[in-house]
């Protein structure tokens, strides 16, 4: 996750009191249904319990997460993990003949021989970092042509990194001072009560008349105890704050970190896509492991919670660290997803920069050619899709007069807040009336995080395995559609918004079919009831060129009777 997409990051890691308070969401609301249950989830209980009403019986379908790792030895998701069918588990040998040795639950394209690569840089320090190598003693006085136009572009990666670097400075400060403003006014609230642990019971008692300072602290601990910090939690809350600021100052925007090394590879060599290793979990997964499970976790057995789809397989392809992906990575594991079975790939994560789109692009087109569909979270900058990058996306960089100019397997999702009216677009989503294509549920889902625990987290990183469990179960039920007709299908049947509301990060307020090209939100059993009335169609041959593997690929023709 980059430094311009990083709310969702803040959100896991900042304590409640730095953001909007808000009371608790409904257990499981992104699953539940508007006109049955009174709030906006994708209606994914509704619709599997009408299919099943129905007699219909659904297919499993792969989903693969690329994402940071995923636990797959949870409770909740050690039962719905891919299984490579082709792999001997720990023989030492690629079995299947695909390149990756061992890769039994999917592959991590951020391990190698020594390690596996935790914390990143951002593509705004590594674009600096290699401009700055090329440019950092030129005025651009004696530049011409193509040289003149990339140093017009360093002098703009090297204003944002600045800017992101002062940034950072300035937050780790605001949060050291924000939490000795916290310590001040506990010590004074437990030497005026006597206790080290007070209730706001406590607090109706202390007699704060003619002294200013006391009734601050008394006001400000009253607040901090409604969104759950107490004295108890305090040292926890800080480690978490000062461990998000010092991770941004010492990795992600530090010119002199190099983690690649681990890897064994050569990031920027794009003809080889071998390398990495079979450590699916990673330094961190909690991140993958929590869109896993909006996905899929098992429904029904008792355990944590309900996935939005049944019928599926977990596939994880380790691509995203605590920074910005690359794009070399990205690009294998959207080909390894695909080479390996799965139907739809969920991807919860992005950045501002992009230097090796193209190789991107491909894959993208070899998904498509491959018949599977690709899910993106639009980001958490509360900024407009539609003149702010956001990479990846579907807007292909080489556009030729008789190619296509975006990809017609990818959805761009926006987060929705359980709260309805006004407040249900998140604060902090990204949207755009052309480049965002819907909402779906992503503020505080209760999901699997590693070790067979469970917590919340809100982003357009939880938004897009929420649509992308809706759209499991139309490939699941309905397997004779296409990618592009789930994609139709998923953007037809939204429940429309016509409503005024909040633009996100703002106080303005405007119809919520400005935020999105289907101006509304993600609906199971509306995408059910027109997936029923669909006839597939025949899917026409499609070559691609194979830029990683320096071969055409050549799709046989779908023939399937409506």
């Amino acid at each position: 996750m980059s430094f311009k997409n990083a709310v969702m990051t803040l959100a896991l890691c900042l304590p409640a009191f730095l953001l909007t308070a808000q009371s608790k969401a409904p257990d499981n609301w992104f699953t539940l249904d508007k006109a049955k249950d009174g709030v906006q989830g994708t209606s994914s209980d509704q619709a599997l319990q009408q299919l099943k009403a129905k007699g219909k019986k659904g297919q499993t379908v792969i989903v693969a997460v690329l994402d940071s790792g995923v636990d797959y030895l949870h409770e909740d998701l050690k039962d719905i993990m891919w299984v490579n069918p082709g792999e001997i588990p720990n023989n030492g040998k690629d079995d299947d003949n695909n390149g990756y040795v061992d890769d039994i639950h999917g592959w991590n394209f951020l391990g190698g021989p020594g390690g596996s690569v935790g914390h990143e840089t951002l593509e705004l320090t590594r674009e600096y970092v290699r401009l700055s190598k090329k440019f950092g003693n030129s005025n651009g006085k004696n530049l011409s042509g193509a040289d003149k136009k990339e140093y017009e572009y360093y002098q703009g990666i090297k204003t944002a990194y600045e800017e992101a670097r002062s940034q950072a400075e300035a937050m780790k400060t605001r949060i050291e001072e924000q939490f000795a403003k916290i310590e001040a006014s506990f010590t004074a609230v437990q030497k005026a009560t006597g206790k080290t642990s007070f209730s706001s019971e406590d607090l109706d008692q202390v007699n704060a008349d003619g002294n200013d300072e006391l009734k601050a602290a008394v006001d400000m601990s009253r607040k901090l105890l409604a969104q759950g910090m107490s004295p108890e939690s305090l040292a926890d809350e800080k480690e978490g704050a000062m461990s998000y600021a010092n991770n941004q100052l010492n990795y992600n925007l530090n010119t002199d970190y190099n983690p690649r090394t681990v890897v064994g590879d050569d990031p920027n060599n794009l003809s080889n896509p071998f390398y990495g290793s079979n450590e699916y979990i990673g330094p961190d997964a909690f991140h993958g492991t929590h869109v896993a499970g909006i996905i899929a976790a098992v429904r029904n057995n008792d355990k944590g919670i309900n996935g939005v789809a049944d019928n599926v397989r977990i596939m994880t392809v380790r691509c995203v660290p605590d920074g910005d992906e690359r794009d070399k990575d990205v690009a294998n594991a959207i080909r390894y997803a695909v080479d390996n079975g799965a139907s739809i790939i969920n991807m919860s994560f992005g950045k501002g920069y992009s230097p090796q789109k193209a190789y991107v692009d491909e894959a993208v087109k070899y998904a498509a050619a491959h018949d599977v569909l690709l899910v993106h979270a639009a980001g958490n900058d509360s900024e407009d899709n539609d003149t702010s990058p956001n990479f990846p996306n579907d807007n292909f960089e080489k556009k030729g007069l008789f190619k296509p100019k975006t990809a017609p397997n990818w959805l761009e999702i926006g987060a929705l807040n359980w709260r309805s009216g006004e407040n249900s677009p998140a604060r902090f989503s990204n949207y755009g009336k052309k480049n965002v294509d819907f909402f779906s549920p992503g503020v505080a889902l209760y999901s699997t995080t590693p070790g067979s625990n469970y917590g919340n987290a809100s982003g357009t990183s939880m938004a897009a395995p929420a649509a992308a469990g809706v759209a499991a179960i139309i490939r699941s039920y309905y397997p004779e559609l296409s990618a592009k007709q789930v994609r139709e299908i998923l953007m037809k049947s939204v429940v429309k918004r016509t409503d005024e509301v909040y633009k996100p990060g703002t106080t303005q307020k405007i119809p919520f079919s400005d935020l999105c090209a289907a101006a509304g939100v993600v609906s199971a059993t509306n995408a059910v009831a027109l997936a029923e009335k669909t006839p597939a169609k025949k899917q026409k041959t499609a070559i691609w060129r194979d830029a990683g593997m320096g071969k055409n690929v050549k799709v046989k023709t779908k023939v399937v009777t409506p």
